[in-house]
């Protein structure tokens, strides 16, 4: 079994979508993750004449290296419908699945070893580009159709397997945001002011820098993006278990609210800028608050409400103002103990992505050994 060259195995398919056949709900964008997914781009005043058509079992990617994370954004369409992709991009297929599978393929690009190699063999000055003939240069090991396809039989079971997980952790998260829409059409809502209470605590317990955290506009806690070298940590705000923190500056963050709550038994620490609460757990559980906070309508609700002039903070006294239905403690729990159901299997459908993603350079390995013995 030779090193050749990927070239010989794959054409262009350059067709565009000159009759208009696909149109606005066609437009699909491609992600590092080698994933295809609706596009992020403002195409609201596009053309898409000249759109390139991408048919099943075809591939499309993105010839920018530069600003992608050090990788290749590529997709393949399994998905089992046709779409268009901007023509900035390159579309390309097999010329023979008699010799080269699609769905191999695709498990060769996903390892980490192509987005290394694309990435070392781009080129440019500002911008890095791996172009079609960087893609047809690409050096490829072929084994024979038939451990091919021992190989595609794995992976698309672990990722149908994945898929229908995923299908049910959909279900669950519905079942939880039915139940908050029914509460909050039929109860009556409350201000939350008399059930919360800010917390000013700064770090005097000396709580190093691996605690401190960063606060997303999805609505959870990550690790710093921040270079926190040199930086006293001093003046910065405990949050303990069970408590909730939120950036008050809102006019910088895509009309959302940057918020976290601290569902763990450890200690972090936020920016000073930060605002810290807890809630009356007897009356209101701080997890059960975080469903609403979640929600994009109290996103809507945080920014319609923030004020200022160079920059606009949704304060301590709005914040108190937030109406919400407030039920008994129990049917409080019984919301949670479903959000949280949800919580744990989505955790869990992560780490199986990740096992499919880290067996695609064994599958690719493997199969090589096996044609060679």
């Amino acid at each position: 079994m030779e090193l050749t060259k990927l070239g010989l195995y794959i054409e262009r398919a350059e067709r565009r979508n000159s009759e208009l056949k696909y149109g606005f709900d066609d437009v699909r964008g491609i992600s590092n993750a080698k994933e295809i997914q609706a596009t992020k781009a403002n195409i609201s005043e596009r053309s898409f004449v000249r759109f390139q058509i991408v048919e099943p079992n075809e591939f499309v990617f993105n010839r920018r290296t530069t600003r992608m994370g050090d990788k290749l954004g590529l997709g393949y369409n399994n998905i089992g419908t046709t779409f268009i992709v901007t023509e900035d991009y390159v579309v390309f297929r097999i010329k023979d699945e008699t010799v080269l599978l699609p769905d191999y393929l695709n498990i060769f690009f996903r390892r980490p070893e192509f987005d290394r190699y694309a990435r070392w063999d781009s080129w440019g000055s500002a911008t890095e580009f791996f172009n079609w003939e960087e893609m047809c240069d690409v050096p490829i090991k072929i084994p024979p159709l038939e451990i091919q396809r021992k190989v595609v039989a794995v992976y698309n079971a672990m990722l149908a397997n994945q898929r229908a997980y995923e299908s049910g952790l959909e279900d669950l998260k519905l079942t939880c945001d039915a139940y908050v829409e029914r509460l909050r059409r039929e109860m009556t809502h409350t201000a939350i002011g008399e059930y919360i209470q800010q917390s000013d605590e700064r770090n005097g317990r000396g709580i190093t820098v691996e605690s401190v955290r960063g606060l997303a506009v999805s609505k959870a806690m990550i690790d710093t993006k921040a270079n926190m070298d040199g930086v006293s940590l001093k003046n910065y705000k405990v949050v303990p278990p069970k408590h909730i923190a939120y950036v008050p500056d809102t006019s910088r963050r895509g009309d959302k609210i940057s918020l976290g709550f601290n569902g763990t038994d450890e200690t972090y620490l936020v920016s000073s800028i930060s605002t810290v609460f807890s809630t009356d757990s007897e009356q209101l559980l701080p997890e059960f608050l975080m469903l609403f906070f979640t929600r994009s309508e109290f996103d809507r609700y945080a920014r319609f409400h923030s004020w200022g002039s160079a920059r606009e903070a949704f304060s301590w006294d709005d914040m108190r103002e937030v109406k919400i239905p407030i039920p008994d403690i129990t049917v409080q729990q019984s919301i949670v103990n479903i959000y949280n159901a949800y919580l744990t299997r989505r955790e869990i459908n992560e780490k199986m992505k990740a096992q499919i993603k880290d067996i695609c350079p064994i599958l690719i390995k493997g199969s090589l050994e096996e044609a060679s013995a």
